[in-house]
């Protein structure tokens, strides 16, 4: 990926879409509380994959963006509220941040499908405007954010993924379809796993802490 960013995880992704679109349609909620925004990466419609994220996994995620300054964290009230600055970050306008919201909450997209998901935070005039800001995004001097993927079969348009995660698991435009339709199946699936891998690690790391401090309250010694 082409700024000083490097890969961002699934979880990354997923925190940073959310920040994006809450901004565009609850803008009275927005910046978001660490509960507002779990269940932003939480919901189950209009997320691919739909994942179960904890508020210990946010919060990790949340302060990895932070230092790269895609996050910046405020106090409001009693708690700590959130907001993106990709915009400023990346040096991109509006709606092209919004496309790769899309593309990072719903996974690969057409310039249609685009079009109709970004409908609540800007509507483009046409599928022209939309394929315009993408191909700004694949020909970025500082780097591609989106590529084009192979057309599936029997597919009219082919679709776009971002590159925030480095290159997609499917095939790139011009590679064979077949690869290609049996990544597709499987992305999701894949993420899903990464996802509660993630989560076990992180119960299993809360275990261990308790069992040792168990053990040093009862002068149990462990290995």
């Amino acid at each position: 990926m082409a700024s000083s960013l490097p890969a961002l995880s699934l979880l990354e992704t997923r925190v940073l879409g959310v920040l994006i679109e809450k901004q565009r349609t609850v803008p009275d909620s927005y910046p978001l509380t660490l509960n507002a925004l779990v269940s932003g990466c939480n919901q189950k419609t209009s997320r691919h994959p739909v994942l179960e994220v904890t508020d210990a996994q946010a919060q990790a995620a949340l302060d990895s963006l932070k230092g790269y300054s895609l996050v910046m964290e405020s106090s409001g009230g009693r708690t700590f509220r959130y907001e993106h600055n990709t915009a400023r970050v990346l040096q991109l306008p509006s709606q092209s941040v919004i496309l790769l919201a899309v593309l990072m909450l719903r996974g690969p997209q057409t310039a249609g499908e685009l079009r109709i998901a970004c409908d609540r935070m800007h509507n483009f005039a046409d599928i022209s405007s939309v394929e315009g800001f993408l191909n700004e995004l694949a020909e970025r001097p500082a780097g591609a954010l989106v590529a084009k993927l192979q057309r599936l079969p029997g597919a009219r348009e082919g679709r776009w993924a971002h590159l925030l995660s480095g290159a997609p698991a499917e095939e790139l435009a011009g590679a064979d379809s077949t690869p290609a339709l049996a990544a597709d199946i499987s992305l999701g699936e894949i993420a899903a796993l990464k996802a509660n891998v993630a989560r076990l690690e992180t119960e299993v790391g809360a275990l261990k802490a308790l069992l040792a401090r168990v053990c040093g309250e009862l002068g149990i010694e462990t290995a």
